[in-house]
């Protein structure tokens, strides 16, 4: 992963009878690294990797907010990585 990459977590809130589908969608994107459907406000939790924040920017409106059953998102931009599938990371 270079300096500038950004790792972000979007959440998704999907029209209800479109998760399955949003979900599909998503997955195919080359910048998305993991697609969870999830309880709670949200539906579906993603996992992103762009080369930058301009790239994010461009993935975020031009893909994700263009998919057919996505109502709204939610980001986080990771900032540090503490710990990662199970181990201390110091990222």
């Amino acid at each position: 992963m270079s300096v500038s990459a950004v790792r972000a977590i979007i959440h998704i809130f999907a029209e209800s009878n479109s998760i399955e589908k949003v979900a599909k969608q998503v997955s195919k994107l080359p910048e998305v690294v993991d697609v969870y459907e999830v309880t709670g406000e949200f539906d579906l939790i993603v996992f992103v990797m762009t080369k930058d924040i301009k790239a994010f920017r461009d993935f975020l409106k031009n893909k994700i907010l263009t998919v057919e059953g996505v109502k709204s998102t939610v980001t986080s931009i990771v900032l540090y990585t503490h710990k990662k599938e199970g181990e201390e990371t110091g990222e």
